[in-house]
């Protein structure tokens, strides 16, 4: 697209089957290149979902200048609705009575997606940010952003994969995961994509994820209200990134 860097992970088959035609997409976080992904840590969905795969076919006809921009009905694309998107269900959260949103990301610095977490905080929702390497949001700030909590996780493996979680236990959870950051080139000069997460099996591997990277005590630093970084100190010895190659391990001899 001219003015646009096309920076989705997606994949897309379409294969002849007995009863028909199927797709089979893939909508991951990471690039497909062989030598990065040694050391980054990313994540993707593979599925044969007939409605992602729509919407996957809709994306490539509209990159490849066969279509207008199409009318989405899972994925979240930039610069299409991600952004509108997300700021309903921020919205949503702020009117929930126990909001609470949570964030893995590389970079936060959209000075509107800023203001809007910091609202929603003044909200009374409760806001979880992972942010790997730049981030323009002060958290613990009296009366801006007192419920907003920052950490970032800097190991052996470089923490790329994005994730999205809305919702209480209470009323249920929606997760996403995908290519885009809270940065205003990702939400407004490329294309990206997210996808959303329903199987059971799935959430609970991302809640896994979340629950480790919310204990890491090895290699987490947490961002104070005056925009500097500390080392969070060892306790229990907790790593996410031993908790994702053990993980990894145990899924290869299976």
């Amino acid at each position: 697209m001219i003015g646009l860097k096309t920076h989705a992970k997606l994949a897309l088959v379409v294969r002849q089957e007995a009863d028909g035609l199927r797709r089979y997409s893939h909508i991951g976080t990471g690039n497909y290149n062989p030598v990065t992904a040694r050391i980054y840590e990313d994540l993707g969905l593979f599925t044969a979902s007939p409605e992602i795969g729509r919407d996957v076919a809709a994306l490539f006809n509209y990159l490849t200048g066969l279509s207008r921009a199409p009318v989405y009905d899972q994925l979240l694309v930039a610069p299409h609705n991600l952004r509108a998107r997300f700021l309903e269900m921020l919205e949503a959260e702020m009117h929930a009575g126990d909001g609470h949103v949570v964030v893995k990301v590389n970079g936060i610095q959209d000075p509107a997606m800023i203001d809007a977490l910091c609202e929603a905080s003044r909200a009374g929702v409760r806001i979880e940010l992972f942010v790997r390497g730049i981030c323009c949001l002060r958290p613990g700030v009296l009366g801006l952003s007192e419920r907003i909590s920052v950490r970032s996780i800097l190991g052996r493996y470089l923490e790329h994969s994005r994730i999205f979680r809305f919702g209480s236990e209470r009323r249920g959870q929606r997760y996403f995961i995908g290519s885009a950051d809270l940065m205003t080139r990702n939400l407004s000069q490329r294309v990206e994509a997210l996808v959303p997460i329903t199987a059971p099996a799935h959430r609970a591997r991302l809640e896994a994820l979340i629950a480790a990277a919310r204990r890491d005590d090895e290699h987490a630093w947490e961002l104070d209200q005056d925009g500097a970084w500390h080392r969070v100190q060892p306790r229990a010895g907790v790593s996410l990134q031993r908790t994702l190659q053990e993980a990894a391990r145990n899924t290869e001899a299976r």
